[in-house]
């Protein structure tokens, strides 16, 4: 059985899409997943699935998701060595002392054509962003609720994502180790 780290988008923020974790551990238990572990309120889930294609296995759960609860997250399906690189590979280590400004923005896919020229235009003066791959990285050392940058990164990237801050990450990351 296969490790997977399940991030999804917009779970349990502004009321429209409450899901208590013992809620979504029993929907995992019922789509045939084991040892399946939650981590904070917001849609982190650390699971384990036989060997399946990684879409079919996000359509699987977000269909069950608005099945069961009437809502459809989108939802990013990361393995342990993704998530790895992911975190490992982050331009701003310096930021790492203050968690809450460093945000992984991850995407459903690599983007086509992002936006640039649009993102250096949103960002403050002391906000810093990069892209690699499927992950945008984004320092906001003014704070995330302050950035213009934050609320319009996805539409500028042009692809469906989720963001965590670097705290949320490195936690997955490291329950998922010790699975």
């Amino acid at each position: 059985m296969d490790i997977w780290i399940a991030f999804f988008r917009g779970v349990n923020v502004g009321g429209a899409t409450s899901l208590p974790m013992k809620d979504l551990v029993a929907l995992f238990k019922r789509l045939g997943f084991a040892d399946t572990r939650t981590y904070i309120q917001s849609g982190n889930v650390i699971f384990r699935s036989p060997s399946i294609q990684r879409s079919d296995l996000a359509k699987r759960i977000s269909d069950a998701m608005l099945e069961n609860h009437d809502f459809q997250p989108v939802v990013i399906l990361l393995s342990i060595k993704e998530l790895n690189e992911a975190v490992t590979s982050n331009p701003f280590p310096e930021a790492e002392t203050d968690p809450k400004s460093l945000h992984l923005y991850f995407l459903a896919e690599c983007p086509g054509n992002p936006n640039f020229e649009s993102l250096h235009q949103v960002k403050s003066k002391n906000e810093r962003f990069a892209l690699k791959g499927k992950i945008f990285y984004l320092h906001a050392p003014d704070g995330i609720g302050r950035s213009k940058l934050a609320t319009k990164a996805e539409r500028f990237i042009g692809v469906d994502s989720t963001a965590r801050n670097w705290r949320t990450a490195s936690r997955v990351l490291e329950m998922a180790k010790f699975f």
